[in-house]
């Protein structure tokens, strides 16, 4: 096997463009790019168990009666659908 021997000398390599890092402004579109946000260092101060359990409960309390409402829903329905079907 022979090698070619090259004729023309190479090209000369052109220097590679530094890449422009693009930034974006908020232009009133609900769509944000979170892509820049970074965490911030400092430790987050931890709430006390007691103010946890007093949110919690808060909430608990507002969402028993929408649960409650969409259980009674759910369960006509399904009476309905037994009843429709003959097993009932």
């Amino acid at each position: 096997m022979s090698r070619k021997k090259p004729t023309d000398p190479a090209p000369e390599e052109k220097p590679r463009e530094k890449k422009v890092k693009i930034v974006y402004y908020d232009d009133g579109s609900t769509i944000a790019d979170m892509s820049g946000t970074r965490r911030p260092k400092t430790p987050r101060e931890k709430t006390p168990f007691k103010e946890r359990a007093r949110t919690f409960f808060t909430v608990m309390k507002k969402m028993v009666i929408p649960m409650i409402a969409t259980l009674a829903a759910l369960t006509i329905i399904y009476i309905l659908i037994l009843a429709a079907a003959g097993r009932l």
